[in-house]
């Protein structure tokens, strides 16, 4: 039975008109310049609304050689639904305003096998913005080719949980034909989100916070969970995104494909001047088979 998981957010967190999406997201490719390789095998991009991460997430959905890749692995936080686990979806079909993604349910069913998993239900799947916002840029991406996707929902997972699913999801990235979007913003800074932290020797605020952020992203280089880990622990830099990425830094860790990390964009959503401010921040970066 076909279950469609509808573009919920389309038509207020980006456009729900079709040629207008294209268009932008054309634009956004275009503006970002880059070469498609086919050693890119996953990117860490933003999810926040295309007017604001739009033309960061470029920069990593343009790194996309779709040729040999049959299959997308979503690694997605979840936002507003409270789970120890990582969680799988119902659907059979992510729909978006520029075309349809189906579900590879043959993948679903054998990591529904491994009982490590939970299943989420269809209003907490449609809720979570978080994987949704890469769908349009895959299904642009991957328009004309044969591609499947495989949503996983990660939770607030303990580091021993991170490395299990590290652990078990490892073997899929020694498959060539499959390809892992891992979704997060960087630091949300201010009042509003209960994160202030400022380091004076850096000067203005949003100098502190591009000083953290980047730690973080040459952390994330190194490929290295446990320094990421840490630095959390010391800095409690609000990463929305940590889960997903510290499972793909364990995947990374445990597969026999050497893959490494790059990151190529970063802004922030507005520069901080003075603690009534407030900003996210947003980076891109692709994982590359290390020859």
């Amino acid at each position: 039975m076909a279950t469609v998981r509808r573009a919920t957010h389309a038509g207020s967190w980006y456009t729900n008109n079709a040629s207008r999406l294209e268009e932008e997201l054309d634009g956004w490719l275009r503006a970002a310049g880059l070469t498609k390789s086919a050693d890119v095998r996953g990117v860490i991009a933003p999810h926040a609304g295309y007017s604001y991460s739009g033309r960061s997430a470029a920069f990593a959905f343009g790194n996309i050689d779709p040729a040999n890749i049959s299959r997308v692995f979503l690694l997605g936080p979840s936002h507003h639904y409270y789970t120890p686990k990582c969680a799988l979806t119902r659907a059979t079909t992510y729909s978006t305003p520029i075309g349809d993604l189906p579900v590879d349910q043959e993948v679903i069913e054998e990591m529904k096998a491994t009982a490590k998993f939970e299943m989420m239900d269809m209003r907490v799947d449609e809720a979570e913005h978080s994987m949704e916002m890469h769908l349009p840029y895959l299904a642009k991406v991957f328009k004309g080719y044969d591609v499947k996707v495989v949503p996983i929902l990660v939770g607030a997972l303990s580091s021993e949980t991170e490395a299990m699913y590290g652990r078990l999801l490892a073997k899929y990235i020694d498959d060539p034909r499959n390809f892992f979007s891992v979704s997060s913003d960087f630091c949300h800074w201010g009042s509003r989100f209960s994160y202030t932290y400022y380091d004076k020797k850096h000067g203005q605020i949003h100098k502190s916070i591009e000083a953290l952020d980047r730690m973080g992203m040459e952390i994330i280089e190194t490929g290295d969970p446990d320094s990421f880990k840490q630095y959390l622990q010391e800095y409690e830099n609000t990463i929305c995104g940590r889960h997903p990425i510290s499972v793909f830094l364990h995947m990374l860790k445990n597969s026999s494909t050497k893959i490494k990390i790059g990151f190529l964009h970063y802004e922030q959503s507005s520069q901080c001047k003075t603690f009534r401010d407030s900003s996210v921040s947003y980076a891109s970066a692709a994982a590359k088979l290390d020859n």
